[in-house]
């Protein structure tokens, strides 16, 4: 997809987990997220009626058209990223909640071994733990790393990041110290220091990530759904 590096061009540095999370876009196709029973645009549509918002309400507050966000909720057009975002940042949602199924019973997330929706990006995937539930206190993330050799950008964001190796080898620089996470290791960090992690095992390596928000609007977790 990226074209050689020729003509003395420089590759730009892979994004990893952060990056993907920071920014809250969805780099992956639509419909390796969202469940074939719930389009995208009937879920829309059913957040917006919740919150007793109109959809000219709506799309006035996003920029957006009236027809245009009506398009979207019918299911006949799908919405870029930036639309997606000015459509979460309106509704005062996590940018996944337009991927869910329906919403837990009870205030309550059971989630069984592979039936978890898997978030690629540059070096692994992603498994959201809490999926279906408001962030508060905590996001718990299940990230698989696979090695790779790009140079990964670093991130920081407000808040806590917690770490828990549990499968693998995984280094963890934190304002250019590297600590080394074997199975059983932990690590908890202000995630305003510029961190990065890679997978320093031959096979994949698992880690157990809670996001620490400062405030739930932060949203740290869905940020990094980028590519």
């Amino acid at each position: 997809m990226e074209p050689m590096n020729t003509n003395n061009k420089t590759t730009p540095p892979a994004q990893d987990a952060h990056s993907i999370m920071l920014k809250g876009t969805v780099a992956a196709p639509q419909t390796s997220f969202c469940s074939p029973a719930v389009p995208l645009g009937t879920r829309l549509r059913s957040i917006r009626l919740e919150q007793g918002t109109s959809i000219r309400a709506l799309a006035e507050k996003c920029g957006l058209s009236a027809n245009t966000l009506s398009l979207i909720e019918n299911n006949r057009t799908s919405p870029s990223v930036n639309t997606l975002e000015a459509l979460a940042r309106g509704l005062e949602v996590p940018i996944v909640t337009f991927f869910s199924g329906q919403k837990p019973e009870h205030g309550l997330v059971y989630q069984q071994q592979g039936q978890r929706p898997k978030l690629p990006f540059a070096n692994g995937t992603l498994e959201m733990l809490g999926e279906g539930l408001p962030p508060l206190g905590a996001e718990p993330i299940l990230v698989t790393l696979e090695t790779t050799q790009a140079d990964l950008q670093e991130i920081s964001h407000a808040g806590r990041e917690f770490m828990y190796c549990l499968e693998g080898e995984v280094s963890c620089v934190v304002a250019g110290r590297e600590y080394r996470l074997l199975p059983g290791d932990s690590l908890l960090f202000d995630a305003q220091a510029p961190h990065r992690w890679v997978n320093a095992h031959s096979n994949p390596s698992q880690l157990l990530v809670l996001f620490c928000p400062m405030e739930a609007h932060d949203q740290p977790a869905e940020r990094h759904l980028d590519t």
